[in-house]
């Protein structure tokens, strides 16, 4: 992965997206000094069958932003689109292009935008994780053009924003580069993910950190062999 950058964006559709993969390579670059900020399309509420959706909302954002803490993020963003049905199109580009013009980041980071999650596979991706990856990659152009969403720059005093260098997507099926990641980066991630203790054990009959530790482990053990035999987090990197 690219390295001579300073601040990033970091855009996924809910609470936990980041967490499943990409938090141990966050914890690599705030840990250098890297400036990276967190935007969550939804709060997550149609994510715990067993809450009523403001409830699990609430709770989401808490184990988020706790979740952002272990890894050295403290600017946590909710853009409250409804969770499960985000609609793709140009609503949608001018709330992450706007975001995309204040945070003014070098590089973004969002979720798998393909239809699957390996290529090897048929596990199909969730409409949200599918629009909010391409929306992510439509934006960062956007962004850098003064005549999209004008209105923009008019109200809030801001400028264009060409400075976005590469769009890294986590989960894809088809990594190009990777992040190789140390043991306290490692145990930081479990920890992240281990934050989302509802949501986990919905999903789970594992307690939250033993599910956060085999989560990790396989995904940085399952691309070492490709990128140096190294535990890493891979990522699908387009460049701009």
């Amino acid at each position: 992965m690219p390295e001579d950058w300073g601040r990033a964006l970091a855009i996924v559709a809910h609470p936990d997206d980041l967490e499943y993969g990409a938090a141990a390579a966050v914890a690599e670059w705030t840990d250098a000094g890297r400036d990276i900020a967190y935007l969550l399309v939804t709060r997550g509420e149609a994510g715990i069958d067993t809450l009523p959706p403001e409830e699990s909302a609430r709770v989401r954002e808490g184990e988020q932003i706790a979740g952002a803490a272990v890894v050295g993020v403290d600017s946590v963003t909710f853009l409250g689109h409804r969770d499960g049905v985000i609609e793709e199109g140009p609503a949608l580009r001018r709330d992450l292009t706007a975001a995309i013009r204040a945070h003014r980041p070098e590089l973004l980071i969002t979720i798998n935008h393909h239809e699957t999650w390996d290529r090897d596979s048929r596990d199909w991706n969730t409409p949200d994780h599918r629009v909010v990856g391409r929306a992510v990659l439509d934006a960062a152009g956007d962004a850098g053009n003064r005549w999209i969403f004008p209105e923009q720059l008019s109200a809030d005093g801001a400028e264009p924003w060409g400075g976005v260098r590469w769009v890294a997507v986590a989960g894809s099926p088809l990594p190009t580069h990777a992040r190789a990641v140390g043991e306290r980066s490692l145990r930081r991630a479990v920890a992240s993910l281990a934050e989302h203790r509802a949501y986990i054990s919905a999903l789970s009959d594992l307690e939250p950190l033993a599910y956060a530790q085999e989560l990790n482990a396989m995904v940085t053990e399952a691309a070492a062999p490709r990128f140096g035999g190294r535990p890493c987090v891979p990522f699908e990197l387009f460049p701009r």
